[in-house]
């Protein structure tokens, strides 16, 4: 009798791990108004892509990695556009006052995606970030499916892969 009763809790722990492990629990973007850099306020619930990735990075003027991040990125993402019909959305972190520096490095850095201002951290803070930069990816219905923090040369490559996975409707695991 005891090994009957073993042996079923030892089945009843493998398959609650397992279902555990392959149920996820994927959240929404929080609403939260950020601006545009030309000043007009969006929501971020309302960010879309037409059934397609997005990726949503968030970075900061005075972050040495955010950049190289972007730099690379830029290289690649009209590329990343036509296979995939991924977006990008970089959402700067500065403040209010350090915010004015950034159009003259998006500009200066001819940075080909979307960048939003979360000047007062709303959106940051509604998304758990701590320290730029720190990169999301959506899937085609707005959920996030996949978080990194930091960045090291080459991290771009696997945000592909993963977009790339999502458009085929492949698992990201």
């Amino acid at each position: 009798m005891k090994k009957i009763f073993s042996a079923f809790v030892l089945v009843s722990i493998v398959l609650i791990a397992y279902t555990q492990e392959n149920t996820k629990n994927y959240a929404k973007l929080p609403s939260v108004d950020i601006k545009t850099m030309e000043g007009e306020t969006i929501n971020t619930g309302d960010i879309s892509n037409d059934g397609k990735p997005i990726i949503i990075t968030f970075w900061a003027t005075w972050c040495k990695p955010c950049i190289k991040e972007h730099d690379a990125i830029n290289e690649e993402y009209e590329d990343w556009v036509d296979e995939t019909g991924v977006k990008l959305y970089a959402i700067s972190i500065d403040n209010a006052r350090s915010s004015k520096s950034v159009m003259p490095m998006v500009n200066g850095k001819s940075w080909e995606f979307d960048v939003l201002l979360d000047e007062n951290g709303n959106f940051k803070r509604a998304m758990n970030v701590n320290v730029p930069p720190h990169t999301f990816i959506l899937n085609g219905e707005g959920l996030i499916v996949w978080q990194h923090v930091g960045y090291l040369e080459g991290d771009e490559s696997e945000y592909i892969e993963i977009v790339e996975k999502l458009v085929k409707g492949e698992s990201i695991d």
